[in-house]
This record gives structure tokens, sequence and C-alpha cells, in this order.
């Protein structure tokens, strides 16, 4: 496993393809999908990446005041910081919010819109991606709009396919779920850094530095390990210095700091798991003392780790959530 994909693992993302919409031209809608949207399938995320696979047509997305991005068949649009943002065939028009455009629809269906001007068709799914950890700068290094060509390679096929079986019923499945929404963002992520312009700083050029993602799949793939600076160091192959001053000016934190936030999301995950006790957690991401693994977890969350589980036991029964078209 590559360092890119032992990051998107240890983010635990799960998720759903919830809408199924049909818009013909000319149309502009308005979307964004809340966490609290997300509690029909699994406790509330911290944060949320919402996706459009345009399986026809094509559309243009526009967030903020950048420029539009035109998506076309065989693309999906991921939005990894999940801003709000139009959708549409002309965005100048009038935008209406996509959720007073839901179709209402039986329980254990999909939610489906229809909407348009009559003209050229567009034919999108619509999902969200979810994740208990908190927000990191790999997430906030992204930019607000990823584009996936899932007509090219098996990669992007699997990725079609799977998004289309979880349209119709597979969505029930946790193990593709979480598989689907892992390659998903890892595709994602990887054609952007492919595309990326060498000589760049910053968070997603950290990974593409050899010494620098050398030590961060030690981080992620061995995180209970009693990492130092310099054992990192070694390993990744420079002095103390040259490495820490490198970690440092990628990722914006020190080794040690990144280490520790990426143990405390471990135990988030192994917390909401259920099946183990704080004390297990504690000495399983390398902690040799409950009381100081209870004061780390509860400065990064806000609350001790007993409280955290309790927050997170039991997920609520299925439920359709507000459209994200």
């Amino acid at each position: 496993m590559d360092t890119l994909n032992a990051i998107v693992s240890s983010m635990k993302l799960s998720g759903s393809v919830f809408l199924s919409a049909e818009f013909s031209s000319p149309w502009c809608v308005t979307s964004c999908i809340h966490p609290s949207d997300c509690a029909a399938y699994f406790p509330e995320p911290r944060h949320v990446i919402s996706y459009h696979y345009v399986q026809s047509g094509e559309l243009l997305c526009s967030v903020a005041t950048g420029a539009p991005a035109r998506i076309a068949a065989g693309q999906i649009l991921l939005l990894p910081r999940n801003d709000r943002h139009l959708l549409g065939s002309d965005l100048s028009m009038g935008a209406i919010d996509a959720r007073d455009l839901v179709i209402p629809q039986g329980d254990g269906q999909m939610l489906r819109i229809k909407h348009g001007g009559g003209g050229e068709r567009t034919r999108i799914l619509c999902g969200f991606l979810g994740t208990l950890t908190p927000v990191d700068p790999f997430l906030l290094s992204l930019p607000s709009i990823l584009v996936i060509d899932a007509s090219e390679g098996a990669s992007g096929a699997w990725l079609a396919s799977s998004i289309r079986f979880a349209s119709e019923g597979g969505h029930g499945s946790p193990e593709l779920v979480s598989r689907l929404a892992e390659l998903l963002f890892a595709e994602a992520v990887r054609q952007y850094l492919e595309a990326l312009p060498p000589g760049q700083s910053g968070w997603l050029d950290g990974l593409r530095d050899p010494h620098v993602s050398c030590a961060l799949g030690l981080v992620h793939a061995r995180y209970a390990e009693d990492w130092t600076t310099d054992t990192l160091a070694r390993q990744a192959g420079l002095s103390r210095s040259a490495f820490a001053e490198r970690f440092t000016r990628f990722l914006g934190d020190p080794p040690m700091r990144y280490l520790a936030r990426h143990r405390m999301s471990v135990a988030a995950d192994l917390l909401k798991d259920g099946r183990h006790s704080v004390c297990n957690v504690a000495y399983s991401i390398g902690f040799n003392s409950e009381a100081a693994f209870n004061r780390a977890f509860k400065k990064e969350f806000g609350v001790p780790p007993g409280a955290w589980r309790s927050g997170c036991r039991g997920t609520p029964s299925p439920a359709r959530l507000p459209a994200d078209g």
C-alpha cells in the first residue's frame, strides 16, 4: 500500500449514493450537504465530501468566485471542502436550491430530481463521503473541486460501475461503501497530484517528496511504534534537522505533532467501533498510561474518550437525506 492509500485508508471514509437527478437545459441549482444530513447512515461526520457522477450530458460547476469547471459524461466531480456550489447548464440564471426540487419517494427508495427547461438532458448520481476524523491539513490543502475521468482505466471503470451498483441498492454493503469511498477519494487526489506542476510547496507536494512521503507512510502504517524525530529522520534518509525542517515546511506541523494527531484520529475510530475499552485503545496507539491518553484525547476532541464513544454509539435506522443534486 503506498503512502496516499495509507493516508486515505486511515480516514475511515464511508458514505452513500443517495440521489438520482435528471436535468434539462436551461437549469441551475445550488447545493451543499451538511454533516447532520448524514446521520441517517452513520454517526454525524466531522467532515463531508460531496460528489456527483455525470452519467450522460454535461454540466458546469462553480464554487464561490472561482471559474466554472465543465464536467462531461463519464466524469466524477468531488468537492473536498464541501463548499456550497452551483451546478447547471447556465450558471448565470437564477439558482434553485436542490433541496426544494426533490420528488418524494417511498421508504428505501433513492431521492430523485427531475427539473429544467426541456432542452438537452444531463443525468447525474449524487453521493457523499464522510469521516469522523478531524479536518486536517491534507483536506485543507486540496482544491475546491476535483474531477476524475471514470471513462478511462481499470480504476475509473470500477468506480463508475460501483457508483451505479450502489445507486441500485448496493449501498447496504458496508464493505463496498468503504472501498468505494476510499478508492474514489484516492483516485481523485492521485489524478490531481499527477497534473500538479513540480516545485510546489505544501501538503500535497510533500506526498511527492520521497523523504516526507517515506515518513508519512511509516506514521500511518505503524503509528503505535515509539517514533521520534530522530528515528523517522533515519528512516527517511536525512539528518534530524533537515528532516524536521522539510516535514514541517510541507505539512505545516512538526513530525511529532503530526504523529500525535494521527494517533488521536485512530483512537477516535476505535472508540466509535465500540468493541474496545478506553484502556485497550490507549495502549493500541502507543500510550503507556490511560490517564495520559485521556488528557491527549480531550485536548484534541474537546471531550474525554468515554464521552466520545458514548456519543458515537448506535447508527440511526436508514432514512433518506435532503437533496444535494
